[in-house]
């Protein structure tokens, strides 16, 4: 079964964004970094989300995003589905913190259990159809809105959601232009999928 064995961001001081990913988010080897100039305006079309168990997780992992120098697109807040909010990292990538809790259970910790991909598509049938055709199977699907796959051997997980719909849940707008400034890493690499969105094979490979 296709899963994620990494994800690259491509930034322009891997050295400052491994330290702000590693005060504020406690990340290790979840996410790696790479010098790039790659020109990119506006919305990258993807984002990165971590799942916590409760909103005191939540707000202390983005108070100290923003303490870090993370910008707040969204401040924490409750929903109808639970409660978080979305800071965007000095490096211009876009994080969602979130959990399906509506209180916290026990004492706060700044830690996340689950990370996930969102991949903003703009066609949804036709994004699905080429993942499932290189090995990866749909967990979730909602339509044309929403695809999860399964990647239980994943550190991080894989999502399709349309890209209005994602700008706007993240808190901005949907335009953007140039590098996506991400690769996802995987067996079932390299290609680029229908969004422009660059898997690569394996580090080493």
């Amino acid at each position: 079964m296709t899963s994620i064995e990494s994800i690259t961001l491509d930034v322009t001081d891997p050295a400052a964004a491994g330290r702000f990913y590693a005060d504020a988010f406690g990340l290790g080897d979840q996410v790696r970094l790479r010098a790039s100039e790659a020109p990119t305006t506006g919305f990258r079309g993807f984002t990165l989300s971590l799942v916590v168990s409760q909103p005191g997780n939540a707000n202390a992992l983005i108070d100290a995003a923003r303490d870090g120098g993370a910008t707040v697109l969204k401040p924490a807040s409750k929903s109808l589905w639970g409660y978080g909010g979305v800071v965007q990292a000095p490096d211009g990538t876009i994080w969602k913190v979130a959990t399906s809790a509506k209180k916290d259970t026990e004492p706060v910790a700044r830690e996340f259990g689950e990370m996930v991909l969102l991949v903003g598509v703009e066609d949804m049938a036709a994004s699905k159809q080429f993942y499932v055709e290189r090995g990866l199977t749909v967990a979730k699907s909602f339509g044309r809105k929403y695809c999860e796959f399964t990647t239980p051997s994943s550190a991080v997980k894989l999502a399709l959601y349309g890209r209005k719909a994602l700008a706007k849940d993240a808190g901005v707008p949907a335009d953007g232009t140039g590098s996506h400034r991400i690769a996802i890493g995987s067996q079932a690499g390299p290609f680029t999928d229908p969004d422009g969105f660059a898997w690569e094979g394996p580090a080493g490979s």
